[in-house]
């Protein structure tokens, strides 16, 4: 268990990489071992709205709080749906295999491994204001890998459950 950073061209910025890369792991390990990605919990939501909820999430805070600029035309290719529908609720999202689930998430990395990679320090630790509060880019990494284990745990359930029991 050792942590090597990031390629990046600040070491500042090579380690919240790290993490963030090693909860994507951690996610991937655990959509492995679902068997439907559609199925629907009792409570919760099913792997595939978790995850096009992840990919969404880590593109929009990597565009409205670091780069701080509208999405990339072709973000509504891969994201057709809100985040959220009209009462609040992840929209569901059904009926995509897991290669475009995974694509999805390789594409948004991308994106971010391209903003974070050349990134200097000091902007990694510019403080962004906006209307609500103040962020740095640094938090927003530390936040994102925080909220991709979250959902991570959620989809250890949903594989869990996918399990016969042991009874």
């Amino acid at each position: 268990m050792i942590l090597t950073p990031a390629p990046a061209t600040v070491p500042e910025v090579g380690v919240p990489l790290a993490v963030l890369y090693q909860a994507r792991a951690d996610t991937l390990k655990m959509v492995a071992k679902i068997a439907d990605l559609d199925a629907m919990p009792e409570r919760g939501h099913s792997a595939g709205t978790l995850l096009y909820h992840i990919a969404l999430i880590e593109l929009d805070w990597l565009y409205v709080e670091v780069i701080e600029r509208p999405f990339p035309a072709d973000a509504r290719d891969w994201f057709p749906l809100c985040t959220r529908d009209s009462e609040g609720k992840l929209s569901v999202v059904t009926g995509e295999p897991l290669d475009r689930h995974l694509a999805r998430l390789a594409w948004v990395r991308s994106l971010l491994d391209s903003a974070f990679g050349s990134i200097s320090v000091e902007d990694f630790r510019r403080v962004r204001s906006l209307e609500y509060y103040d962020v740095t880019p640094e938090w927003v990494l530390t936040h994102l890998a925080l909220h991709e284990a979250h959902h991570e745990g959620q989809l250890a359930l949903l594989g869990t459950s996918a399990q016969p029991s042991s009874a």
